[in-house]
């Protein structure tokens, strides 16, 4: 007991120094980007609780051992049952692992996804672990991630630097893009929004201070993992210079003892971005000051009349330092990365103007409703669309003529399958950062560009609201994810130089390398390598450089992964999964269409409130919601007046009349107007 209240005393005192910490540095106006990206994944809430209790856990375990002077491994099987349930209650585990009873009759799915599988009523919920597909592999076979420990072999090599891997494998270069012909930059944003609904991982608590460690040393400390520079890196640094990365959060498990990240998302398609995934926050999200079923909006900013997303209650917001004179916080939503960029401030503000529009809708039909009932009602309605839209038109042009293998037609709910989402998908998902363009587009009603600064490089974009509140809106934004054309994922072509040199790169010149961060991650999940996943699906585990050739398509591409790694078996699982040519027509290769595939189905076939699902909707419901679409959301809810049908495909310029503009630099000719596949304002889809 006395290990129990040291461990907790130390966590809160790391937790303390923490917030003082960020707050000072708010104060003082002195941010990195790595502070960007706390905010993004800073836990909040009943994550907080979780987080703090495998916090209270993990350290209690590490005096343990000291006491003890044992290895860990063992820790669990010396460990009475007694002692086990004793560290639990201690640690606040047992209350954050317990099981609920589901009420006899639901109509509506709970925000944090309990008791959507009425048996096992954590399944799928926000706050628990994410599930394991393969098992977990950590350099002491517990929490050490592989890479940690220098000079350590695997497979009979050391495990090169991510950044290095980034350097020679992903980087590419601003200039050198090649534009995906069929589909538009709406692609690429939807795939994010419906990512961040499905999966977050926030970054461990304790880590949201210790600059000492993350930033100043190069030292493997829980929980900082730094990434190391190569000696040849391209950016001139001292030898003892790293990139800061801080672990994401674990789970409590106080059984096996054995590392597991957190999903603080709920696992369901259930448009958790605009609702969040706990209790509390879902509140504050509301209107409760009238019984008219609203989401909550700015009360400071209109966007030409239209409503914008509430800010953060925050007096030093890190959005405020990407423009002082602005002094914008930063926007409010249900999933704490709002603000990340643009494109997905814009896609939170469409569904939440949705909601409202719908609420209203429903109240003129039931002037008897109350507002839980109207809510409630639109909640499930915008739940669907986000369902049909990710399904009907997303997936199939991501796994083209892999989809109907892994996705099945829908048969029904089953309470057997997992809807858990799975830690591998938490990273497999993050191939969407090679098809990211470097710059960011906005255009005016004549699609023409909105202003001198209407072609931004992306990295001014990140973590910036007060480009939309002082700059236009979303309708720019929007005009310009359908007219640019999302990236094209070449094998010599896979991360744009924004991402990766300058990610959250606003205040300070360090900035991130999203490639290696991918890597660092996968290594911090424990996920086993690239071959151990070809293998999962059932695909050839290449041994040899002509075999791995073979796979790629590629012998040049082949030579350098054998130069870095090693061995096949050694390849990180992003940049492998990322590396291999797509499968025909579609934008993934074999591997990616397995974990992708298998993780949609999972979360649809066990979902019990899915859209399709017996006694859900009404025949007549189920036959409106068909014929919505992105173009018919973005219709209703902006005052842009044109758009394609299917603003997911782009639509080769056939939109406007005949006139030039400078796109992505270059003076392009568009053709008149044609009345094919073209959804006015007055082409109403009711």
């Amino acid at each position: 007991m006395s290990i129990i209240t040291e461990a907790r005393q130390l966590v809160d005192a790391t937790y303390l120094q923490a917030r003082k910490s960020l707050k000072r540095k708010l104060e003082e106006k002195i941010v990195n980007p790595m502070d960007f990206l706390k905010h993004l994944k800073d836990p909040i809430g009943r994550t907080r609780s979780a987080v703090r209790a495998a916090d209270y856990l993990e350290t209690t375990l590490k005096l343990l051992i000291k006491e003890m002077l044992l290895y860990r491994v063992s820790l669990a099987d010396l460990l009475s049952r007694r002692q086990k349930e004793m560290i639990s209650k201690g640690t606040g585990c047992d209350y954050q692992t317990r099981s609920i009873k589901c009420p006899e009759r639901d109509f509506y799915r709970t925000i944090t996804g309990e008791c959507n599988n009425r048996n096992h009523s954590h399944l799928g919920s926000s706050n628990r672990a994410f599930a394991r597909w393969l098992p977990a592999v950590y350099e002491d076979g517990v929490s050490v991630p592989r890479g940690a420990s220098e000079g350590k072999r695997y497979n009979g090599f050391p495990l090169p630097l991510v950044r290095k891997v980034s350097n020679e494998i992903a980087h590419t270069a601003n200039e050198n893009v090649t534009a995906d012909r069929q589909l538009s930059l709406v692609f690429m944003q939807w795939g994010q929004w419906v990512n961040h609904d499905i999966d977050l991982a926030p970054a461990s608590g304790e880590g949201a201070s210790l600059e000492l460690q993350c930033h100043t040393s190069c030292a493997f400390k829980p929980p900082c993992f730094p990434i190391k520079f190569p000696p040849d890196d391209p950016r001139e640094l001292s030898s003892d210079t790293c990139m800061p990365f801080v672990q994401s959060a674990s789970v409590c498990s106080p059984s096996t003892f054995r590392r597991e990240q957190l999903n603080a998302a709920t696992s369901f398609i259930d448009a958790s971005t605009v609702y969040g995934s706990d209790d509390a926050l879902a509140r504050s999200l509301r209107n409760l000051s009238s019984q008219l079923g609203l989401m909550a909006v700015n009360q400071l900013f209109r966007d030409a009349g239209l409503e914008l997303l509430p800010f953060e209650n925050t007096t030093h917001s890190v959005c405020v330092l990407t423009n002082r004179s602005a002094n914008i916080p930063c926007f409010k939503a249900g999933d704490k990365r709002v603000t990340e960029n643009l494109g997905l401030s814009a896609m939170h503000t469409l569904f939440v103007r949705e909601h409202n529009r719908l609420a209203r809708e429903l109240r003129k039909l039931n002037p008897h409703w109350d507002g839980e009932k109207l809510y409630q009602e639109s909640r499930k309605i915008v739940i669907a669309i986000n369902q049909i839209i990710t399904y009907r038109d997303y997936l199939p042009l991501l796994l083209a003529e892999e989809t109907s293998k892994w996705i099945p037609l829908y048969s029904g709910y089953n309470e057997k399958v997992d809807p858990r989402a799975s830690n591998v998908f938490s990273l497999a998902f993050r191939f969407g950062h090679t098809s990211v363009q470097p710059f960011v587009s906005r255009l005016n009603e004549s699609f023409q560009p909105l202003c001198s600064s209407s072609h931004v490089p992306l990295h001014l974009t990140f973590c910036a609201p007060w480009r939309i509140v002082m700059e236009g809106g979303i309708d720019p934004l929007i005009r310009g994810m359908v007219v640019d054309h999302a990236k094209l994922m070449k094998q010599n072509q896979l991360l744009i130089e924004e991402l990766q040199n300058h990610l959250f790169e606003q205040t300070e010149v360090m900035g991130l390398d999203l490639g290696a961060m991918n890597m660092q991650r996968g290594r911090d999940h424990g996920l086993p390598g690239y071959n151990a996943w070809r293998g999962f699906c059932g695909l050839s585990q290449p041994q040899t450089v002509e075999e791995l050739s073979e796979v790629l398509g590629n012998p040049k591409l082949a030579k350098k992964f054998m130069n870095v790694y090693g061995t096949p078996y050694n390849i990180d699982l992003w940049i492998g999964a990322v590396a291999e040519p797509v499968v025909p027509q579609g934008r993934v290769g074999p591997l990616l269409s397995c974990i992708i595939g298998t993780q949609f189905r999972n979360l649809r076939d066990g979902d019990r409130f899915w859209w399709e699902n017996l006694g859900v909707f009404t025949s007549q419901q189920l036959q409106a919601l068909r014929k919505i679409s992105v173009s018919r959301v973005i219709c209703d809810n902006t005052h842009i007046r044109k758009i394609p049908r299917d603003a997911i495909h782009h639509f080769h310029h056939t939109l406007f009349p005949a006139s030039s503009f400078q796109a992505n630099g270059k003076s392009l000719k568009i053709q008149p107007v044609l009345d094919l596949g073209i959804v006015s304002s007055k082409d109403i889809i009711s």
